[in-house]
């Protein structure tokens, strides 16, 4: 798990030509790339082609194409698809070794003025009334393995405080619904909401897969193999937020099957706005043998 330093320094592309980005990932002992990291910068490429002053984004529509290598950089190749009276929209292509391992399509618009609504925020306990997660470690985690242990405390980018204090602490079926309170692990210095939208995706892909496989955690744990990967992504924005605030990604499962399990989102603010909604769609494939690896 990255540090928020280095999330920061990833999303810090290198432009190279116009229209022309390069990412790096982080140097750490991994078999492939975060997807939420190749989110994130493929959404920072995107919008470094917008005028900030102008226009923000609403949404971005993506697929996850081939496994990233982490031990190479990342190149980011932007299409400036239109430029209208309103919006602009881009298309990025990733690639690495000559092939796109991920393709994003996002839409900025001009800020508006209109009717506002929004779905309720659910009623869970607040994050200040839940445990971090060393704090649930020290409550729950006293059969887990010592390197279970040990990844769990390690400083990451992306502070959560889960309502089920159960999660990641035992392999019982849960709920396909899974309330997690979120935001970045220290203060952002800026208030770039690009770069703040940019965080939440990165987030937004930790615990979408994780919720969808909460109901078949007993099958998970029998399982010898597995085959995990995030399949596409998708988020609205529909009102400003900071990423170092703290934000409820209430998450529900409504499906799975066909080796794929559906996810959607909202994003609150502790003041019961929505501000993000999100869907996913995920591959999990339990004792895959000679099966194909994912495309």
């Amino acid at each position: 798990m990255a540090t928020l330093a280095t999330v920061l320094e990833l999303l810090d592309l290198e432009p190279l030509e116009e229209n022309l980005f390069r990412g790096e990932s982080p140097q750490e002992e991994q078999q492939r790339v975060f997807g939420g990291q190749v989110a994130g910068q493929a959404l920072v490429a995107a919008g470094r082609t917008v005028d900030p002053h102008e226009r923000t984004t609403h949404s971005l529509h993506a697929y996850f194409l081939r496994t990233g290598d982490p031990r190479v950089p990342i190149l980011f190749q932007v299409d400036r698809t239109r430029d209208g009276r309103s919006f602009s929209t881009r298309r990025v292509t990733a690639i690495q070794h000559g092939k796109p391992i991920f393709a994003l399509s996002a839409s900025f618009m001009r800020p508006e003025k209109g009717i506002e609504r929004s779905h309720p925020m659910p009623d869970v306990p607040g994050p200040d009334a839940l445990p971090s997660l060393a704090e649930r470690i020290e409550r729950f985690g006293s059969s887990l393995p010592d390197e279970e242990i040990a990844w769990m405390r390690r400083e990451r980018a992306i502070e959560m405080r889960h309502v089920d204090l159960r999660e990641y602490l035992d392999y019982e079926d849960k709920s396909p619904r899974n309330p997690i309170w979120i935001r970045t692990s220290g203060p952002i210095g800026s208030d770039d909401p690009l770069l703040h939208q940019c965080l939440v995706a990165y987030a937004s892909d930790m615990t979408l897969i994780d919720t969808a496989m909460r109901p078949h955690l007993r099958a998970l744990a029998a399982s010898k193999h597995t085959q995990v990967a995030s399949l596409d992504h998708a988020m609205w924005f529909h009102r400003p937020f900071r990423a170092d605030e703290w934000l409820l990604y209430d998450q529900e499962s409504p499906a799975f099957g066909g080796a794929r399990g559906f996810t959607t989102a909202r994003l609150y603010r502790q003041t019961g706005e929505l501000v993000v909604s999100v869907a996913q769609e995920g591959l999990m494939r339990l004792d895959p043998g000679d099966a194909a690896p994912a495309s």
